[in-house]
């Protein structure tokens, strides 16, 4: 009798344990394992052509690869409303977070709270000044050098207008950083360039950029030789005041919009530096499935299958020194610039179709529209 009402007390022991095992305790033991865990993401606006072109589906994919779940919110650009959204996706049950932050200040209770309650965050293409937060992005430094590599090979001397990103967003910084290192600098203290107009763009917007341009226009007497915009939304409000007074110069942008990709063909852009965000979405949806899991920051590491021209430098974590001192592990993905000449690469990694890139641009005027 009393071996069996001790078999009975371990059965029932046995059951408090597993329960108690699969509803509580750490990030790893609530659904981190082989079933995956739920994962939020926080869009600080879905709007942009990019997000839901590439980086959402890439980083569903890869969490239900995984085993896991994904659900999202959009703050369409609000900051109050991001840190909302961030509250109600940990109601909806994340276990692991990927923010994309509309004001990297703004958004830092919200990042504390969900770190305090041992819910990893990933900030996402945007720094988060938190040194608990895991940073991946492309090398937004590299961009700008890329982007004043490809303009000033064009245009080696005259007068520049430089419309930057939103100045809450630590990348229009960066950008205007790597442009300097990519030659920018050494002309302009040669006295080969001239800076004539420079503004940041709140929330990169291509209106805004439409206005920032035409004040360049009005303040140069439209005597402008190149101009380094910062993406591809703004560079489309660029050239949409460039072809108001009939200018046809180099502009740069980053992104790889469709409409951006079919002025290179056309020749009214000269670069698009791609982020393949198909690639950054991958990493981002695996990366907060191995830190839900348990996975320490400095142990983790960038999917095995990246595409070689956009893959780190590094395979594993790797420390980010940020502008507010902060250190902060990171996979840093690698851009690619996309020219005329090489407008074959986005066609053929799927990113966009011939015939939007071709669209209305002659015959045999580009390889990749033979």
């Amino acid at each position: 009798m009393m071996v069996r009402k001790l078999a009975a007390l371990t059965a029932a022991a046995a059951m408090v344990f597993a329960a108690c095992s699969s509803t509580g305790g750490s990030p790893a033991a609530s659904g981190g394992t082989a079933k995956g865990c739920t994962v939020g993401v926080s869009w600080n606006n879905y709007d942009q052509e990019r997000w839901k072109k590439a980086d959402e589906p890439a980083i569903k994919k890869a969490v239900e690869a995984a085993g896991g779940k994904y659900i999202k919110a959009d703050a369409r650009d609000n900051s109050e409303q991001q840190i909302t959204d961030i509250d109600t996706l940990i109601n909806q049950g994340a276990k692991a977070l990927i923010v994309l932050a509309k004001d990297a200040k703004a958004i830092l209770p919200a990042i504390k709270k969900a770190e305090d309650a041992g819910i990893p965050v990933i900030a996402y293409d945007r720094l988060i000044e938190d040194p608990k937060a895991f940073y991946i992005t492309f090398d937004n430094k590299k961009v700008g050098t890329i982007m004043a590599q490809v303009i000033t090979k064009l245009v080696p001397k005259g007068n520049y207008a430089i419309i930057k990103g939103d100045p809450g967003d630590a990348n229009a910084k960066f950008l205007r950083d790597g442009m300097d290192e990519g030659g920018l600098k050494a002309l302009v203290d040669s006295g080969a360039v001239k800076i004539v107009f420079e503004q940041n763009t709140p929330n990169w917007d291509t209106t805004g950029a439409t206005n920032e341009m035409q004040a360049a226009l009005n303040a140069a007497n439209n005597k402008i030789d190149a101009v380094l915009s910062e993406n591809d939304g703004m560079a489309t409000g660029v050239v949409a005041a460039l072809n108001q007074v009939g200018l046809k110069i180099p502009v740069s942008g980053q992104d790889g919009d469709a409409a951006a990709l079919n002025r290179v063909a056309l020749g009214t852009q000269s670069v698009s530096v791609w982020k393949n965000a198909f690639a950054l979405g991958e990493t981002a949806g695996n990366v907060a499935e191995q830190l839900c899991g348990g996975t320490k920051p400095a142990d983790i590491k960038a999917p095995a299958d990246l595409p070689a021209a956009a893959a780190p430098a590094s395979t594993t974590a790797q420390d980010f020194k940020t502008p507010g001192g902060n250190t902060v592990k990171s996979i840093v993905l690698t851009p690619t610039p996309i020219t005329k000449d090489n407008l074959k690469d986005v066609i053929d990694a799927g990113w966009v179709t011939k015939d939007v890139v071709c669209s209305k641009v002659p015959a045999g005027s580009v390889p990749a529209c033979g």
